[in-house]
């Protein structure tokens, strides 16, 4: 009995919600409510969500630099030991294939091989990490030739 006195009382409430929405016009726009922000604010907002999107950015280049690489077979036969700039557009780049290492004139548009050395030349870093006995033949300490005394007897300077 509890129950037919209480579903009465739950039809005239839902007859209720029922009649106050029929009051409203359908899809009526609500009115805007005003929100105090200052041309500093909005300023703001834009800043930090072109740092959003820069980051974004810069965190997908690196990923892609870094997966670059992943999953070719022998994608490190080809090593840059060194280059030094020559001019605006122009390197010389010492790099190592394998045991050889090659001197390449790089220009835009052009790549050409400057010298074929006969022994590997060791880099700071080789030095520092004592990783460098790999790269020369002797393991006798000997004074490292400088890259710019190789490259001026490469070119016959």
């Amino acid at each position: 009995m509890k129950l037919k006195y209480r579903m009465p009382a739950v039809l005239v409430a839902a007859l209720t919600s029922v009649a106050h929405a029929a009051e409203q016009p359908f899809a009526a726009p609500e009115t805007a409510k005003a929100v105090s922000t200052g041309p500093a604010a909005g300023l703001a907002q834009v800043t930090l969500s072109l740092m959003l999107v820069l980051a974004a950015v810069f965190a997908a280049a690196w990923v892609v630099r870094r997966l670059r690489t992943f999953g070719r077979p022998g994608a490190g036969a080809i090593e840059i030991v060194a280059d030094v700039a020559l001019g605006t557009k122009e390197r010389a780049v010492l790099i190592q294939v394998g045991a050889q290492q090659l001197l390449l004139g790089v220009a835009p548009g052009r790549v050409n091989t400057l010298h074929v050395l006969a022994e590997p030349v060791r880099t700071n870093d080789a030095q520092r990490g004592g990783g460098g006995d790999e790269l020369s033949p002797s393991s006798s300490p000997s004074p490292r030739p400088d890259f710019k005394s190789i490259l001026k007897r490469s070119l016959g300077l």
